[in-house]
């Protein structure tokens, strides 16, 4: 009897293990290239954003040491219009307090590059939005983890997966915008996002060559 309940019990507990496993590799299994589509495709219209001004109120406020700091709960969004545009958040892994990007997650970019040459997605730009949760680091250590991030994120897919460089647009933000700012530590906040930012400009189209003006009739000569 007691061998019996020895074996139920070493069998519950090799399903549980069983179904643990299951559940992580449901957490960590790359999205679809339609999941990324779908989120990306109702795109309505731009938001009014000056990246390279963006980047430096960034870093500004991230290095600012103001004596009534609301704190990271409390801290108000840096860009709040970002929330207007299409976005798709996905965790990539990167190595600690590093740019460089896991193996693992190589498939979740590549389906993000699958994504963007869809024939839906193709008329757009992006921002590629990077992110850190609330740690021991300083903001300012934080925002520039955020922005070599994307970077990183940018560079893969413009040398691996061939996006044009003119579509990706990359922006680190730290802490300056938690994507969850009630739980500021949460890993929710480390999530990077790619967000519709923009329609591409219409190329003119090419004018034809002009065709060379005919040339003059010399007068006969006179006999």
């Amino acid at each position: 009897m007691r061998a019996k309940r020895l074996f139920t019990t070493g069998l519950s507990i090799a399903l549980g293990f069983a179904l643990l496993a299951g559940a992580a590799r449901a957490q960590t299994a790359a999205p679809t290239r339609d999941d990324i589509v779908g989120k990306l495709n109702h795109f309505e219209e731009a938001a009014e954003v000056d990246l390279p001004a963006l980047k430096q109120q960034v870093m500004e406020r991230a290095k600012a040491r103001i004596k009534n700091d609301p704190g990271p709960v409390n801290r108000p969004p840096i860009v709040p219009d970002l929330a207007k545009l299409p976005a798709f958040n996905v965790q990539i892994q990167f190595d600690a307090d590093t740019p460089i990007i896991q193996p693992a997650s190589y498939q979740t970019v590549g389906r993000i590059a699958d994504a963007m040459v869809h024939s839906s997605l193709l008329p757009y730009t992006f921002l590629i939005v990077g992110h850190v949760e609330s740690n021991s680091k300083t903001r300012e250590a934080n925002a520039i983890l955020s922005q070599r991030r994307a970077d990183a994120i940018r560079d893969v897919l413009v040398n691996t997966f061939k996006i044009s460089t003119k579509r990706l647009h990359p922006i680190g933000l730290g802490e300056e915008q938690f994507l969850d700012r009630a739980k500021p530590t949460s890993a929710v906040n480390g999530q990077l996002q790619i967000l519709t930012y923009a329609k591409l400009p219409e190329e003119a189209p090419a004018h034809p060559a002009a065709a060379p003006a005919p040339a003059a009739k010399k007068p006969a000569k006179k006999r």
